[in-house]
């Protein structure tokens, strides 16, 4: 484990191989052990760079602060590839790391060469979805402030399951094996944060303004609000190219590596 200093943070990341950098970011409940299924095919070409945003492990943070904002996170990615040579650097996130490594890409285009989305995560706004309700949270949403109040209250493992289950399909907890679960407990306080992160919804104007070659890749398996992100965006993207794995859901990296590694490659080598 390393740590580069950015916005008066010390941030913890994972690097493995050599070559162009492909710097890559955890959603929800991560941190930089969420890509090691794929690090190391990644590392045969690229060097991979998996960061831990700022309150994610190894830092045990307990929920008090307000500075776990969407903002935040995106002005230390940012911060974190200034440091990072040579550039333009690839940049791959999934689900909130997704909707993060979107918001870099808005910002400061010229610090990356390719873009990948897995599964970005978020809202989208009325100009994306005419049925949007920017007062009501979405089922997302609203699924994270339920197991945040568990987690306020001591049901870590009853937060974890909500939130898993509710995206991966019932069960999902249970047929997860330890380590994984050890990671997401390690993280479970970040879920009070997220409920004021203040995230903006997608727009059509914020999608066409992505200008890096960009790949959405995700589970052909995964159901509800995530895959119609990526429906959404995709089109208004310039080039964009999507990409679903047969059999897979959202956490499609863990799911089928190699799959999701022979995709990745031939993107970032293209």
């Amino acid at each position: 484990m390393q740590t580069l200093h950015v916005n008066g943070y010390d941030m913890a990341y994972l690097e493995l191989g050599s070559g162009p950098p492909l710097v890559c970011v955890h959603g929800t409940l991560g941190d930089f052990r969420t890509w090691s299924p794929v690090m190391g095919p990644l590392s045969q070409s690229y060097r991979v760079i998996s960061v831990s945003l700022r309150h994610f492990f190894p830092e045990h943070w307990n929920g008090v602060g307000d500075d776990y904002r969407m903002s935040q996170h995106v002005a230390d990615v940012i911060a974190f590839i200034e440091q990072i040579e040579p550039k333009p650097v690839n940049l791959m996130g999934h689900s909130r790391g997704g909707h993060i490594s979107f918001r870099v890409a808005e910002a400061r285009p010229e610090l990356l060469r390719k873009l990948i989305l897995a599964e970005p995560g978020g809202d989208l706004d009325a100009t994306l979805d005419p049925a949007a309700a920017p007062v009501a949270p979405s089922a997302l949403g609203a699924r994270i402030a339920a197991s945040a109040e568990k987690v306020k209250a001591g049901d870590i493992e009853g937060a974890l399951q909500g939130f898993f289950d509710g995206i991966d399909g019932d069960g999902a907890w249970a047929r997860l094996p330890a380590a994984a679960k050890q990671q997401l407990r390690d993280n479970a306080f970040t879920l009070i944060g997220q409920i004021h992160e203040n995230r903006k919804p997608y727009s059509k104007a914020d999608a066409q303004s992505i200008k890096p070659p960009t790949l959405f890749i995700g589970g052909a398996e995964t159901k509800g609000q995530l895959p119609a992100i990526t429906r959404a965006l995709s089109p208004h993207v310039l080039a964009a190219r999507t990409a679903m794995i047969p059999g897979a859901r959202h956490w499609m990296f863990e799911q089928a590596p190699q799959e999701f590694c022979k995709i990745v490659l031939e993107f970032l080598a293209g």
